[in-house]
């Protein structure tokens, strides 16, 4: 195994454009994990640590320009105010060991189902930013996952930021695992309100075999808070409206049976998180500060 470790941008840019083969390692937080069981051997490691710009961040009057490599850490201390979802993610990843090293761009290279920031970037819309050597593009957050740990970069892209949309409304984050820390999701779940365009988002992780969004359940919603008038009068969202809900996010599971927890359960518990998570954000909306009044 080759060891690369580029010294700038530009040169990462054409080591990945000479070895497209070359596995990108940054926190090294799942890489490491899959090359000391063995479940990979890539023929080249891409050392991305020496690369600066790939851990600041700019927060614009729209959307936060997150580098790929920024730790979780940073992004619960300095960031909560306008990425509230993944602030509430980021809390959940591992360790405080992993949290200083891991960074949102690992979670989207693996790709895998079960990471941490899925669902919160799902639910507050974002872009991921993508370049090579023959330039730069934009893919949005529900064309990136294409399959099982798989996603739309090009073999000789590298991903160099997430541009994701501030918060204008409350955005909750749930994870349902065996222990409180140290933990693969059994399943998660974020929700993010988006008052200015009177619309829900949301993220499911762990219960499908890619992220994913529960678009039924939104649309459902996104009716029924316009219908109903919740949005000027901000009264307490009925029981079957959020029951409905719940049931449709449930729905939009499609998970399997493996040895953290069966299909089942994971449909029942995403029902019960969306719940939840949506009166969490409902009440918070509101100004009540309560999160079991009427829905939960």
């Amino acid at each position: 195994m080759d060891f690369l470790r580029p010294a700038s941008w530009e040169e990462a840019l054409a080591a990945k454009a000479e070895h497209p083969t070359a596995v990108p390692i940054a926190g090294g937080t799942d890489v490491m994990v899959e090359i000391n069981f063995d479940h990979r051997r890539p023929e080249y490691l891409l050392d991305l640590n020496r690369i600066v710009e790939l851990r600041e961040w700019e927060v614009g009057e729209e959307t936060v320009r997150l580098g790929a490599s920024v730790p979780y850490t940073q992004i619960m201390e300095e960031l909560r105010t306008e990425l509230p979802g993944l602030a509430l993610a980021s809390h959940t990843v591992a360790s405080p060991q992993i949290r200083n090293r891991g960074g949102v761009g690992g979670n989207l290279g693996t790709a895998s189902p079960a990471g941490d920031a899925h669902p919160a970037l799902l639910a507050a819309d974002c872009e991921v930013e993508v370049e090579s050597v023959r330039g730069s593009r934009l893919i949005p957050i529900d064309a990136f996952y294409t399959g099982v740990k798989r996603n739309a970069l090009a073999e000789d892209e590298l991903i160099k930021a997430v541009h994701i949309k501030k918060a204008d409304g409350p955005q909750q984050y749930s994870k349902v695992g065996t222990r409180n820390a140290m933990v693969i999701a059994v399943c998660a779940f974020g929700i993010a309100l988006h008052p200015e365009t009177r619309t829900v988002r949301t993220g499911i992780g762990s219960a499908a075999p890619t992220p994913i969004r529960a678009k039924a359940a939104e649309e459902f919603l996104n009716a029924a808070l316009e219908e109903g008038g919740f949005w000027d009068s901000k009264k307490i969202i009925t029981p079957s409206i959020a029951k409905q809900f719940a049931e449709l996010a449930s729905g939009a599971a499609n998970p399997i049976d493996d040895v953290r927890g069966t299909a089942s359960y994971r449909r029942h518990a995403v029902g019960i998180m969306a719940r939840r998570t949506l009166g969490w954000t409902w009440e918070s909306y509101r100004g009540t500060g309560r999160s079991t009044e009427g829905v939960a």
